[in-house]
C-alpha cells in the first residue's frame, strides 16, 4: 500500500543523548547509522520501537487512540496513525506489540501495555485532556531509539520505559519512581485503525501470580484475525482486576454470578482492559515478557520459553542487535557523507522490517483455511504488500538475502494451496488476504525468483498457481480484461491502471512459462501482456479510460490523480507504466525524442496541489515536478532516459532523487516506505543499478551514490561497486567496467552479480 510520507529513516536519538561510553562501544557498528525515528513525523507511518529483522513482534509506542470513523464516516485524521506513532504528539498511550511499517492503510496494535503510578485509571484519556486517563506526556529529549531498543521517560508517571525483543517475544523493563502505587495495564481493546466492533472477542486466563495467557480476535483490514499471547512478569503482582467496557451486549449469561472485575482468572469479552498491581521500592525495575502465536496460548508460552527463558534485558537487546549487525553487514558500503551513511543503513533497516515471521518456534501457523499447518523446510511469512514490494524490494532480497525470498515464495504457495478462491496473495495479512491494491503481483515475485535461481521448489506448480490467479474472472475486472483486452471504464474505477498492471504481470507469467518450456502458456500470456496498447489513446498521447463500446472517456483530466481510472496516480505517471515493453511504448509514443521530451516535462512541470488534494496517498513532499516518487508506479521512469538515448539524464535524475527524497530527521522520507519499497529503491539506486522490469534478469544502470560497496553473497562470493572520482557534482558516468572489461548498453545481468566481481564506474562532472 502506498501512502504519503514522512517515513524513512529513523532518527537515532541516542546518537545525541547517549553516554559517550555507549557511543564509543558502537564506533565500529553499522547499527549506529540506523535512525529508528526518521520519517515518523506528520504522517507517522513508521514505528520507532524495538524489533529484530523480520520479527513477528514489533514493539513500539502508540501516541493516540484516533478512531477510524467519526459519526459513522471515515476520519481522515486516522491516516496519520498507520504505524501508531506520531512524532508531533505530546503523549504516549502505551506500547503495543504489532505494527506495520510504511503502509497507507492499517491494522494491528495488539496488546497495548502501559505502566502507571498513582490512582488506577483504566481509560486512556484524550489528547485534549490527557490527565483524564492513563496516557502520559513525554519529551523527545528523554526518548531514545536504536535497532532493537527503545526507551522513553513517561513524565506523568515518572517511569523509565525500555523495550527490546526477540522474534516472537517483546521484553519490557519499567523503572518506577519513589511511589508505592504501581500498575501495569493490559489494554485488549486498543488497536490501530480502531472502531467499535473491530475487536470481535478477547479471552484472558490468569494462570498464577505472574503468568497470563489469552487471545484476541479482530475484524479489520484482515477480516478474520486471531492472535494468541502469553505474558509473564519478573515479580508477582499483589492483585489484579479488569473492566469490560461493552455497553451494548444484552445477553450476559450466568457468569454474572461472579465479580469478574476483581482477581478473577477466567475472562472473556469484547472490550476488556486489565490492571496488574505491584508494591515497588524506589527505583525498582519490573520486567515483563509478552510472546505472540498465531496458533495457541500453549505455543505462545513455548515461544517465550524458547526465545527468552531468562530475565536479562540487556542480553536480549544485545542478541537482537547482533542480528541487526548481521543483516546490515550483508552490504559494506563507503559513502561520501555521514548523512548518506545514515540514509543507506536506515534503508537497509527498513528493508528488513517486513514481511514478518508468521509461525511458532515449532513451525506451526494458522492458514487461510483456518487450520493449523506446519511449515516444512521454510519459514512462513505474512504482511506481503505486493503492489509496492514487487518492484524493488523482492529483487533486492534476490541479491542480498535470497534464502529469505525463497521462503517468502514458499509462503505464497502455501497461501495459494489454502485459498478457497484458488489465488496467490494480493496482500497477505495474518492468515487473511485483505485484497488491498491492484494487480496480481505475486506472479512477478515468483517469476523473478525462479528465473534468477532463487526459488527451488516446484516451479511448474508455481506457474500453475500464477495462471490460476490470472484466470480468476471474478476478481477486479479480470473477466472483462480477458474478454476485451482491457477493463471498461464503467466496470471498474481504476480500469486503466488495473489493465496496465495485469499486462505487466501477464508478461511475468509468459517469461516463467518460457523458462520452463511451456509454449502454450507463453504464447497466451505474451499476447495478454500487450493489452496495455488497448488503453493508450494516440490522439492525446496518454493512457486513458475506455468504455465497453471502445470509445475513450470524453471528460478526462491528465493531471488529476483522483477519479480518472488510475489508482493513486495520474496518467502522466501511469502512461509510462509498461516496464516489460518500454521499447514498444516508446515506439507508440513517437520514438526516442518524444519519450525524452515527455520525461523532461514530467520532471520539470509543476503539479498544483488541487490535482492530488483528494488522493490521500500523494503529498507535496513526494513530488518532483509531476513525477511522484512518494508513490511507487513511477519508480522506474528515471531509468527510461537510457532507452531514450539520453543516459546522462537518468544519471542526473537518479542522483537528484536520492538527495531530494531521502533525508535524516523526522521528515526523512519523501513518501511512505511501503514495507521497504522506498528504501529498496534507494539501495539499488545508490549502488548504481535498478530492476526496471522484475521477471527479467537485467538491471538498468544509473549513477551510484556509494564510493564503494561490497555485497556479501550467500553463495560465498562478493560483488563490489566502485565509483572512481565520486562526488556530489560528479553525477555523470564516463565509463563502466565489469571485472575490468567495458560494459555496454547500460544494463547489467543478474548472473554478473551472482558470479561475483567488481562493477566500476568512472564519474565526471560533465557528460
Amino acid at each position: 500500500m502506498k501512502a504519503q510520507n514522512y517515513q524513512l529513516f529513523f532518527i537515532v536519538v541516542w546518537l545525541v543523548m547517549a553516554p559517550s561510553t555507549e557511543l564509543t562501544a558502537k564506533t565500529d557498528s553499522l547499527i549506529r547509522y540506523v535512525q529508528p525515528l526518521i520519517g515518523t513525523a506528520k504522517m507517522g507511518h513508521t514505528f520507532p520501537g524495538a524489533t529484530v529483522p523480520f520479527g513477528a513482534v514489533q514493539l513500539s509506542p502508540d501516541t493516540d487512540t484516533i478512531p477510524y470513523a467519526v459519526g459513522g464516516k471515515y476520519n481522515p485524521e486516522v491516516y496519520r496513525y498507520c504505524a501508531g506513532y506520531q512524532y508531533d504528539d505530546p503523549t504516549i498511550v502505551g506500547f503495543s506489540h504489532t505494527h506495520f511499517s510504511g503502509t497507507g492503510h492499517s491494522d494491528l496494535g495488539d496488546f497495548l501495555v502501559m505502566p502507571t503510578t498513582g490512582p488506577l485509571q483504566l481509560n486512556p484519556g484524550t489528547a485534549a485532556a490527557p490527565h483524564s486517563g492513563f496516557r502520559s506526556a513525554y519529551q523527545h529529549a528523554n526518548e531514545a531509539a536504536e535497532a532493537n531498543y527503545y526507551r522513553v521517560k513517561l513524565d506523568d508517571h515518572g517511569i523509565l520505559a525500555e523495550l527490546t525483543t526477540s522474534t516472537r517475544t517483546g521484553m519490557h523493563r519499567y523503572t518506577f519512581p519513589e511511589q508505592a502505587e504501581a500498575h501495569i495495564i493490559l489494554d485488549l481493546m486498543h488497536g490501530i485503525y480502531n472502531y467499535d466492533g473491530k475487536t470481535v472477542w478477547t479471552v484472558v486466563r490468569v494462570l498464577n501470580d505472574s503468568t497470563v495467557t489469552g487471545y484476541r480476535q479482530t475484524n479489520g483490514w484482515a477480516r478474520t484475525r486471531t492472535v494468541y499471547f502469553a505474558l509473564s512478569f519478573s515479580k508477582p503482582f499483589k492483585s489484579y482486576g479488569s473492566k469490560d467496557f461493552e455497553e451494548t451486549q444484552v445477553y450476559r449469561g450466568f457468569w454474572r454470578k461472579f465479580d469478574q472485575t476483581d482477581n478473577f482468572p477466567d475472562l472473556a469479552g469484547r472490550k476488556l482492559r486489565m490492571h496488574f498491581d505491584f508494591d515497588v521500592a524506589p527505583g525498582e525495575q519490573v520486567l515483563m515478557k509478552l510472546a505472540l502465536s498465531p496458533v495457541s496460548m500453549t505455543n505462545a508460552l513455548a515461544n517465550m520459553e524458547a526465545e527468552i527463558p531468562h530475565w536479562d534485558f540487556d542480553r536480549t537487546k544485545r542478541e537482537g542487535q547482533d542480528l541487526w549487525e548481521r543483516e546490515l553487514g550483508r552490504i559494506q558500503a563507503t559513502l561520501p557523507a555521514e548523512e548518506d551513511y545514515v540514509n543507506f543503513y536506515t534503508a537497509m533497516y527498513h528493508a528488513a522490517l517486513m514481511p514478518t515471521v508468521y509461525m511458532d518456534v515449532n513451525g506451526q501457523y494458522r492458514g487461510l483455511d483456518y487450520e493449523v499447518h506446519t511449515a516444512a523446510g521454510f519459514t512462513n511469512y505474512t504482511s506481503l504488500s505486493l503492489w509496492d514490494t514487487f518492484r524493488a524490494f523482492h529483487p533486492y532480497l534476490n541479491i542480498v538475502n535470497p534464502s529469505r525470498n525463497a521462503d517468502i515464495v514458499a509462503s505464497m504457495m502455501a497461501h495459494y494451496e489454502q485459498s478457497a478462491l484458488g489465488m496467490l496473495p494480493i496482500w497477505s495479512h495474518y492468515a487473511n488476504d485483505n485484497w488491498c491494491m491492484s494487480g496480481y503481483h505475486s506472479v512477478s515475485v515468483i517469476a523473478d525468483a525462479i528465473i534468477k535461481g532463487v526459488y527451488r521448489g516446484d516451479a511448474n506448480a508455481a506457474l500453475d498457481a500464477c495462471v490460476a490467479t490470472a484466470s480468476q474472472r471474478r476478481y477486479e475486472g479480470i473477466g472483462e480484461y480477458i474478454d476485451r483486452g482491457f477493463i471498461p471504464d464503467e466496470a471498474n474505477a481504476t480500469s486503466v491502471s488495473n489493465t496496465l498492471e495485469y499486462a505487466y504481470d501477464d508478461w511475468c507469467i509468459a517469461q516463467l512459462a518460457k523458462y520452463l518450456g511451456r509454449q502454450e502458456v507463453y504464447d497466451r500470456f505474451m499476447k495478454r501482456s500487450e493489452n496495455w496498447r488497448n488503453v493508450y489513446d494516440p490522439a492525446i498521447g496518454f493512457m486513458r479510460p475506455r468504455h465497453a463500446d471502445g470509445t475513450f472517456r470524453k471528460n478526462f483530466d491528465v493531471l488529476e490523480t483522483h477519479g480518472q481510472g488510475f489508482i493513486e496516480g495520474n496518467t502522466w505517471n501511469y502512461s509510462l507504466y509498461v516496464p516489460h515493453n518500454p521499447e514498444g511504448l516508446m515506439a507508440i509514443m513517437g520514438g526516442q525524442k518524444r519519450l525524452a521530451r515527455y520525461l523532461d516535462s514530467l520532471f520539470t512541470m509543476h503539479l498544483p496541489d488541487r490535482f492530488f488534494a483528494n488522493t490521500e496517498d500523494i503529498t507535496r513532499e513526494g513530488i518532483i515536478g509531476n513525477y511522484v516518487h512518494g508513490n511507487e508506479p513511477a519508480h522506474h521512469v528515471a531509468y527510461l532516459y537510457n532507452l531514450a538515448g539520453q543516459p546522462w539524464k537518468t544519471q542526473e535524475r537518479v542522483r537528484m532523487i536520492l538527495k531530494n527524497q531521502y533525508h535524516n530527521g523526522p521528515d526523512g522520507l519523501g513518501g511512505n516506505d511501503d514495507c521497504g519499497q522506498m528504501s529498496a529503491w534507494y539501495l539499488f539506486s545508490s549502488l548504481g543499478f535498478y530492476p526496471v522490469s522484475p521477471g527479467s534478469d537485467e538491471y538498468w544502470l544509473g549513477s551510484p551514490l556509494v564510493e564503494r560497496a561490497t555485497i556479501r553473497l550467500e553463495n560465498g562470493k562478493t560483488f563490489s561497486v566502485e565509483a572512481v572520482n565520486q562526488g556530489d557534482d560528479n553525477v555523470y558516468v564516463r565509463q563502466v567496467l565489469l571485472n575490468g572489461k567495458p560494459l555496454k548498453g547500460y544494463k547489467l545481468k543478474h548472473a554478473d552479480i551472482m558470479n561475483g566481481g567488481t562493477l566500476q564506474f568512472t564519474m565526471a562532472s560533465k557528460r
